[in-house]
């Protein structure tokens, strides 16, 4: 058996980093669940979507957030299709989503990190994880255009709204849509979402080297206790890794299992049985137990692809070498 590629899915079949695999992928997904369905709209929306991470969609900037990069947008959109399809093997046939629902899933799955992505005119921020903390409502935003402009109007407060369930700025019981179906759509979004990238091979190596640097530019470092005082939330990279366990035990775990109703098991039905996905998070959370018990993060050898990040971005890459992580002030 081959080893796992880091910039390939969890089955080691897939390229993550080229749009083209991961739209084929899609696209024979849906063509096994759905008799017909908008394959224009998918495919259109996955050639934008490579525009807009490469900085050639109109008025935007690359992408330049280190960690929310394309290849976790093409993962969990990937996912999702699978979750999907597990879903309409599943259930009687009253029940199935349908294949027009499924590519509104698709679409606000591509743009649900469109947030993260500065206007060409943007002279406020120097990077896009600095709207971490509103990102989701400024991908639901993006997507309202989005779906006007390629003649989906009529779905674009729809995925605005569910588009939520990847993000903590709405709480899920607040979430605003038309039927249950619509809400079972949003709880396998979020759960996409969150087990693509918690399996991902070089999740850990990416929470400590690109998702920590995304928090401190995003102010999620410190927070205030109720006197108003400043408390620190995460010292380093190594320390968000010391508590991702009990993130993952409070958190992901109410997340997957209670608001998103467990629906991460439909991966078992589209993949005859096996769980790839879970595992795959499993073991990561097993070996990040093993670093920690050791405290030797030298454990953590695997290599991310490179991603725009620091690569295409060599300001970012000074600034960071200009301003230690530790020395930059939280907003």
């Amino acid at each position: 058996m081959r080893d796992r590629r880091s910039n390939y899915d969890i089955t080691n079949d897939v390229q993550l980093t080229n749009v083209d695999s991961v739209r084929e992928a899609v696209c024979s997904i849906f063509h096994s669940a759905f008799s017909q369905y908008n394959k224009a709209a998918i495919t259109q929306s996955f050639d934008d979507c490579e525009r807009l991470f490469e900085g050639d969609f109109p008025t935007y900037l690359p992408c330049d957030t280190l960690y929310h990069d394309k290849q976790h947008t093409l993962d969990m959109t990937l996912a999702l299709a699978r979750l999907i399809n597990g879903h309409e093997r599943s259930v009687a046939k009253a029940e199935r989503i349908g294949a027009e629902r499924a590519v509104i899933a698709i679409i606000t799955a591509l743009y649900h990190d469109s947030g993260y992505i500065r206007h060409e005119h943007d002279h406020n921020h120097f990077n896009g994880a600095e709207y971490t903390p509103v990102h989701v409502s400024r991908g639901a935003d993006f997507l309202k255009r989005y779906l006007q402009n390629i003649n989906l109007a009529q779905y674009a407060q729809i995925a605005a709204q569910m588009v939520h369930y990847t993000g903590h700025e709405v709480e899920p019981d607040r979430i605003r849509l038309p039927d249950e179906k619509w809400h079972l759509l949003g709880h396998l979004l979020g759960t996409a979402d969150l087990i693509a990238q918690m399996s991902d091979r070089c999740y850990l190596e990416k929470c400590r080297d690109r998702l920590y640097p995304e928090f401190v530019l995003g102010g999620l470092t410190v927070k205030n206790d109720d006197q108003g005082n400043p408390i620190e939330c995460y010292e380093s990279g190594e320390d968000l890794l010391r508590k991702t366990p009990a993130f993952y035990e409070t958190d992901v775990e109410n997340r997957l299992n209670v608001l998103f109703n467990s629906v991460y098991n439909y991966e078992m039905a589209h993949f005859d049985g096996e769980r790839f996905y879970i595992n795959g998070l499993g073991k990561n959370q097993a070996y990040l137990k093993k670093v920690l018990k050791a405290n030797d993060f030298s454990m953590l050898r695997r290599n991310p692809p490179e991603n725009y990040g620091t690569k295409n971005f060599p300001g970012l890459e000074h600034y960071l070498n200009q301003h230690p992580l530790k020395d930059i002030k939280c907003r």
